[in-house]
């Protein structure tokens, strides 16, 4: 009788945090609903903005003369909100120089020009600067971190790019051919998002629903990224190391850029690449290879698009003085970049880690577990329940356990560069091994690769 009330007891509370995950799952989407349409009311109230209407903006500037500014947002995403928030309010420092400009909202990338409006898709917030004809003059918005934005985006940093890009919309076109590579980048597989195949399965429309559910019918920035690693994948090609670390920061590379200007260095790694090429704390990046820079984003732009350069021409200003300077660029320089931080390493782990994420130990913990310097020692930060992402959950992997091989990989690899070795090493639906220690005992499964 007791062990029956116990676990009729035991099945009311699970109906009850079922019904609370049910709840908060509802509530939070109602949420995320609610902020999406309240934007669009907001925004189209405020009648100094082309909303999801590019054709507009560009019909408007042809009439007026003016530079486009468009703006990709992700709505629902806290990244650059505070950016975000004081662009709309049109804060001091952008509101002389952001009337000079033709502004377009785009808050999806349904229907989206996927060979015109080319960027790091694991921003919530870009932006592009251009002429009616198309011409690009430049971008700006850049992360290099999941939730803290302060080093990479600032309203001066913007109020800068827009200065430069006004100057340059004023020479147009006479500098024309200077904005050739910035407008023309790499064909993509498909002419919009909803047309990737394993987005076409969801029946995504070229516009929001905003007469059903809206969210459900919104193309976010990182699904665009997804997409083309998934391309890749299903069709069995190798993923380009460009589409595995896109975008590199110019961190990686030893320059601190300032957030506070378009593109002025502000601090420069010692022995960094930038170091030995003679680069200093205050110089004003003008060039790269003959385009333009108006922002990080810009220097991000001409990085990702480097192949197999072993050197970079970079024209800045130091002080009063021009100088045009060789940066060497060492080898696999772009893999030095952590991917770990963008959202769409959740779709790749779920593709090549069963839906693990992954952290480094600390020394001490690698010595206590007798690993040596050359030996993989991951330990298993989360494990996805839910889908496609619970493959190392149903191959019995846990949270704290320590992952010291996988598809014969068992070397020191950060959580980044696993990622990025295991998605041209395996394949979808292969079935791989995984070495663990639990509780400092070694125990073997296999996971499920898609």
């Amino acid at each position: 009788m007791r062990n029956g009330i116990v676990q009729a007891r035991h099945a009311l509370l699970a109906l009850f945090v079922l019904f609370s995950l049910c709840s908060f799952a509802a509530a939070q989407n109602k949420d995320r609903e609610t902020k999406v349409r309240n934007d669009r009311r907001d925004i189209l109230a405020d009648g100094t903005w082309h909303y999801n209407d590019l054709a507009g903006a560009t019909a408007a500037a042809k009439i007026s003369g003016k530079p486009i500014l468009v703006i990709f947002r992700c709505i629902p995403c806290e990244a650059c909100a505070q950016l975000d928030e004081k662009i709309i309010e049109r804060d001091s420092a952008v509101r002389r120089i952001m009337q000079e400009y033709e502004c377009a909202r785009i808050v999806r990338m349904n229907g989206v020009d996927l060979a015109k409006f080319q960027f790091d898709y694991d921003q919530s917030f870009a932006a592009f600067l251009m002429n009616a004809d198309g011409t690009i003059y430049g971008r700006y918005g850049t992360r290099s971190h999941q939730t803290e934005e302060e080093g990479d985006v600032a309203i001066e940093g913007l109020a800068a790019t827009l200065e430069k890009g006004l100057i340059l919309h004023q020479i147009y076109p006479l500098n024309k051919d200077q904005f050739v590579a910035k407008t023309t980048g790499d064909k993509p597989p498909v002419s919009s998002a909803e047309k990737f195949p394993h987005l076409k399965k969801r029946d995504f429309g070229e516009e929001l629903d905003y007469d059903g559910q809206v969210v459900k019918s919104c193309i976010h920035c990182h699904q665009v990224g997804e997409s083309y690693r998934v391309n890749y994948r299903s069709e069995g090609n190798p993923i380009p190391q460009k589409i595995l670390f896109p975008y590199p920061h110019p961190k990686i590379l030893g320059m601190i850029m300032d957030p506070q200007t378009a593109a002025t260095v502000k601090q420069v790694t010692p022995d960094s690449p930038a170091a030995k090429a003679g680069v200093h704390a205050g110089d004003e990046i003008l060039s790269l290879n003959g385009q333009p820079i108006l922002s990080m984003a810009d220097i991000q732009w001409t990085l990702h698009h480097l192949q197999e350069e072993k050197s970079l021409e970079v024209k800045l200003r130091r002080g009063e003085k021009l100088t045009k300077i060789d940066f060497p660029l060492p080898p696999d320089w772009k893999e030095q970049g952590d991917i770990s931080w963008r959202v769409t390493s959740w779709d790749l782990s779920r593709q090549v880690l069963g839906g693990m994420r992954l952290k480094d130990l600390e020394s001490e913990e690698r010595k206590t577990l007798g690993l040596g310097d050359d030996q993989l020692g991951l330990k298993v930060r989360h494990v996805g329940k839910y889908g496609d992402h619970r493959e190392a959950l149903k191959a019995g992997v846990q949270v704290d356990d320590v992952i010291t091989s996988i598809a014969g990989v068992n070397e020191n690899l950060n959580e980044s560069n696993l990622l990025a070795r295991l998605a041209n090493a395996t394949k979808p639906g292969q079935e791989v091994e995984v070495t663990l220690l639990r509780n400092g005992k070694s125990q073997q499964t296999k996971i499920r690769l898609q």
